[in-house]
């Protein structure tokens, strides 16, 4: 211990400070509350004590306080902080003469054309793919479009020229691209550029239709770009289409579903993707039908949670084991002295720990990942030995005899992961999306943005 006598009489006089603080505190407070009336501000003899929820304390003025034996030099001194253009409303006598509503009449003023681009001729007909070709008219398009530099993005007015043909066997004419029908006024670039502000980095539709008049100078107005998305959703279809038989026809898929909000009403967004692609689907239930209808040719391994919809899907099975792990662990946090219970749970870590070892040594590969089958065969003659006796025991050994054959499909496949991220992202990019929608669109108007964003979601996944 220390000897200083200094420190000592340090501590000691803090000691008494502290005593004298709180004796005048407590002094005051029971004088306050043996007081009937309010007490008024210093009183002779007295310490004044403002209430909290006291009209003086609570309006403060950040002026210096202005006083003056002349009354008017106060009045004008308060006019000063007066703001009559927000506060202040004024009554005029006598008839307001006002002028007559003129009629807005919107000209179209393209202005100069910036940028010519001479599209691509086409070789062949794209319905029968033959060569024999008639030349048709020059066609053009004149349209407001955005140009991306390569540190810069510019407004411009661009004029595409077209040449057109005409098929000679089946007499379909072609040459014009379809994307160039549907929008007449606006170009692709500023079409894609504002649906990227919307399902990418996802700010709301009316924002970023602000910031586009704002800051590029068009006339953008909500219905103009609500037949937009519209058009692009159309446009976009047949490539959803064909995302879609690509996963079916693939090797592996990831599912889930999450909830979506109609106007009101309770629906349901389902997930498909693979490392590749990722689809949406809207479904007013939860029920399987739709995964079940969609997957119904599918044959190659499907991850999922263990939502009970995908166990009539008839194909190998790899059940997410992040969320079995996370069950088991609340299992065992709301049984902390079930021994049998946590013998089970250690038993399936030991289990899973050299796995997920392997995986990070050599990728999910078979050749490295069926060594582990065996100990997988050990783990289940273990658990069938033991006769279990608490609920929660018995109840963790029916689900992994119930569950034997979907949880360990990934060591005998190449490239199957043990769990669901990928869905699992796939949803958190639609739950971005959904928090700016805020359930304000329509069934129609959410069928049009999941087109969008699985085209999104498709070409960033495909870039990793």
């Amino acid at each position: 211990m220390c000897q200083d006598i200094s420190a000592k009489i340090h501590l000691v006089n803090y000691n008494a400070e502290d005593c004298k603080a709180l004796h005048l505190v407590t002094h005051i407070i029971r004088k306050i509350g043996l007081q009937t009336t309010t007490m008024s501000a210093n009183p002779e003899g007295d310490i004044g004590v403002v209430r909290a929820d006291a009209e003086t304390f609570q309006k403060k003025s950040q002026w210096c306080a202005f006083t003056s034996p002349v009354c008017s030099l106060e009045y004008i001194n308060s006019a000063a902080h007066w703001d009559y253009q927000r506060d202040r409303v004024y009554a005029r006598s006598g008839q307001v003469k006002r002028k007559p509503k003129q009629r807005l009449v919107r000209t179209r003023c393209w202005g100069r054309v910036e940028k010519v681009i001479l599209w691509k001729r086409i070789r062949s007909c794209p319905a029968c793919n033959r060569c024999f070709r008639i030349k048709g008219p020059v066609n053009t398009r004149t349209l407001q479009d955005i140009l991306f530099g390569r540190h810069s993005i510019k407004r411009r007015l661009v004029r595409y020229v077209f040449r057109t043909y005409r098929c000679r066997k089946c007499n379909t004419p072609f040459g014009l691209p379809e994307r160039f029908r549907l929008c007449r006024k606006y170009g692709w670039n500023l079409v894609a550029y504002f649906f990227y502000h919307i399902v990418e980095l996802h700010i709301p539709q009316r924002t970023v239709v602000h910031s586009f008049n704002r800051l590029f100078g068009f006339d953008l107005s909500n219905s103009t770009t609500n037949n937009l998305k519209i058009k692009t959703a159309a446009y976009y279809a047949d490539t959803k289409q064909q995302i879609l038989d690509r996963i079916v026809h693939g090797g592996l898929v990831h599912a889930d579903e999450t909830r979506a909000n109609i106007k009101g009403k309770s629906a349901f967004v389902w997930v498909l993707t693979s490392f590749r692609e990722v689809i949406y689907f809207l479904s007013d239930s939860r029920e399987g039908e739709i995964v079940q209808k969609l997957l119904a040719d599918f044959k190659g391994v499907l991850v999922s949670d263990f939502y009970t919809a995908y166990d009539s899907i008839n194909c190998p099975q790899q059940r997410c084991l992040i969320h079995l792990i996370r069950d088991l662990n609340e299992d065992v946090l709301n049984n902390p002295f079930d021994e049998q219970l946590k013998e089970i749970v250690t038993g399936f870590g030991d289990l899973l720990k050299p796995m997920i070892e392997t995986v990070d040594k050599y990728g999910l590969k078979k050749h490295f990942m069926k060594k582990h089958l065996i100990r997988v065969d050990r783990f289940y003659r273990d658990l069938d030995r033991v006769d279990y006796q608490s609920e929660a025991a018995l109840k963790c050994k029916v689900r992994f005899n119930r569950n034997r054959d979907k949880l360990f499909t990934f060591l005998n496949h190449d490239d199957v992961p043990w769990n669901n991220n990928n869905a699992e992202h796939a949803v958190k990019a639609f739950a971005r999306l959904r928090d700016v929608i805020g359930g304000a669109s329509t069934e129609k108007g959410t069928e049009e943005y999941l087109v969008l964003l699985s085209i999104c979601q498709t070409c960033k996944v495909s870039t990793l």
